[in-house]
């Protein structure tokens, strides 16, 4: 039985792949990092700012860590305004609201700018618990986030489904024991079902509770 749905924020929430991309982009290139398009798809797999920062400049010490992702964050309000929560997202989560049904963030952004945003687009109120990657060690893949929502819940993970938009993503709920809906954009849909997402959808319009309770019982 369905008792709650567990949301990642960016590309699921909020359309924020772009201005993400362009930030990174902007960032590194300010370190005189030069990145194709392809390089720069790891930024969008759910990885915590610690792991990308990492995988582009090698081992960095904590001083840097916070340096650089205060700079990279400063570049990506620059770039940021105007982002808009993903195509009938709004309209899905007012539809679960009325449905009674329980909803929590899971994201591996960081807790100022999750909150942040949630309260730019005004949808803070419909989830009871945010888990972010300032409260876990590992990123996803790993499910610690995912668990850790699942523990505030008070729920079983069986119990509960993720929306993910990434790869990493998708294992870390597949992994926390949920399943997982996937939202798919630029035909990244066989990827995320590879993963163990199903179903796919390209975005929320025309999704509802009663239609998740149809496919998952």
């Amino acid at each position: 039985m369905l008792r709650g749905i567990v949301f990642d924020m960016d590309g699921v929430i909020i359309d924020s792949h772009p201005a993400h991309r362009a930030a990174w982009k902007s960032f590194l290139e300010s370190l005189g990092k030069t990145t194709s398009d392809t390089e720069l798809d790891f930024i969008l797999d759910g990885r915590k700012r610690e792991e990308i920062l990492k995988y582009f400049l090698g081992e960095l010490n904590p001083k840097q860590i916070a340096e650089y992702g205060k700079r990279k964050d400063e570049i990506l309000r620059s770039h940021g305004s105007g982002l808009e929560p993903v195509t009938g997202v709004v309209e899905f989560l007012d539809d679960l609201a009325h449905s009674g049904v329980r909803m929590a963030l899971a994201t591996s952004a960081s807790r100022r700018r999750t909150c942040g945003t949630l309260q730019e687009l005004g949808i803070a109120h419909y989830f009871e618990t945010v888990v972010t990657g300032d409260e876990v060690v590992a990123g996803k893949p790993d499910p610690a986030v995912y668990r850790l929502a699942a523990d505030r819940m008070q729920e079983s993970p069986d119990h509960l489904l993720a929306v993910e938009d990434a790869v990493s993503g998708v294992k870390a709920a597949r992994a926390a024991g949920m399943r997982c809906l996937g939202v798919a954009h630029n035909s990244r849909g066989d990827l995320l079902r590879l993963a163990g997402a199903n179903p796919i959808i390209e975005d929320f319009r025309s999704l509802s509770f009663a239609k998740l309770q149809a496919s998952f019982g």
